[in-house]
């Protein structure tokens, strides 16, 4: 399975710059999700079990319902240790970028990525990677980056090395990033993989109950919120969608990653297609979008928000109001309703 994945060049190049470097920085995207700590998390505890002095650098704060993740605390976060993260960048013998394509989703950490002297590689799952690294593990195919880290992983001979700490992290990412295994998941091989991590030790139901069912009561409040006063269908274009400004989430003591999973609640009102999130962060409008069926609405992100994703889950940012934000997406979905294959209609 793995060899017919990735050409043993690739692994070979990946060996000679693992083999050559001793200080190693991890990176990961803005707004991390489970995909991205639990890919930076399994990489970091490998390569410290090597003997490595790896660390994990990521933009802002993890939503905190991943914070449990084994080695989770230990995380250097850039905007509240801007210093010391730039300062280990800059000392870095190899940089590797986890679950991004492009400099630009690793915000402020960009730059200092960009200048930094060390080698980079790129562990990813998204389409048109951008071309900054040395060598380049790019597979959209792919459901995860955690499932093409174990494919890595295992291509390097060490998979001796994914123990149960391990297994867990990369569990968590695989699970997260296929809505729980209801999309991107019909390739049988995530299923070998999981078998794999079940030997390793993993409780993938405790997982699934950390990650999925623990909530806050005013977390709980919020989404009741958002469900009954800020849900918006659309039944005759088959979409929804919800708004959240910042008094709103300020009002429910908001916490990142209190609204998790929110997005997909209107698709299982039967009808409803195309689902969006729209939260008002301090200087952005944070866009999610969740679809069914052959509609994509990646192509929706990257058109209106410069964003991407999977074709049934997706994201971006807008830069304006959030009501502009919200006219402007309706705009495009009465423009070019959803339009789902006649015989995929019949599973919904």
């Amino acid at each position: 399975m793995i060899k017919k994945i990735i050409p043993q060049k690739k692994l070979n190049d990946f060996q000679q710059l693992l083999s050559q470097s001793h200080k190693i920085v991890i990176t990961t995207h803005l707004s991390p999700d489970g995909d991205a700590i639990g890919s930076s998390l399994a990489m970091e505890k490998v390569l410290n079990t090597l003997g490595k002095d790896a660390r994990i650098i990521i933009p802002d704060m993890m939503n905190h319902s991943l914070t449990w993740l084994p080695g989770a605390k230990e995380i250097i976060v850039y905007t509240r240790y801007e210093e010391f993260a730039e300062r280990l960048i800059s000392e870095a013998d190899l940089i590797i970028c986890l679950d991004f394509n492009s400099l630009k989703r690793i915000d402020r950490l960009s730059k200092f990525v960009g200048e930094a002297k060390a080698p980079k590689v790129m562990i990813d799952h998204h389409l048109d990677p951008e071309d900054f690294t040395a060598v380049q593990f790019s597979y959209p195919q792919m459901s995860s980056t955690c499932c093409l880290l174990f494919n890595v992983l295992c291509g390097l001979e060490l998979a001796e090395y994914i123990d149960r700490d391990v297994a867990t992290c990369i569990y968590a990412g695989m699970m997260t990033d296929t809505g729980n295994f209801t999309y991107n998941d019909s390739d049988p091989d995530i299923y070998v993989i999981i078998a794999e991590l079940v030997r390793r030790g993993i409780h993938k139901d405790e997982i699934y109950r950390r990650i999925v069912n623990v909530h806050s009561l005013s977390s709980l409040q919020l989404n009741g919120y958002a469900i009954s006063q800020k849900l918006e269908c659309m039944e005759d274009i088959h979409s929804a969608i919800i708004t959240l400004n910042k008094k709103e989430l300020k009002e429910y003591t908001y916490c990142k990653g209190d609204t998790e999973g929110l997005v997909n609640i209107p698709l299982s009102i039967p009808g409803i297609w195309v689902s969006a999130y729209l939260r008002e962060e301090a200087t952005y409008i944070k866009v999610s979008m969740r679809s069914l069926g052959d509609i994509a609405v990646n192509k929706i992100c990257e058109e209106l928000f410069g964003g991407g994703g999977h074709k049934n889950a997706a994201g971006g940012d807008f830069h304006g109001s959030i009501e502009e934000c919200a006219e402007l997406l309706k705009k495009k979905l009465r423009e070019d309703p959803p339009r789902m294959d006649p015989n995929l209609q019949k599973r919904f």
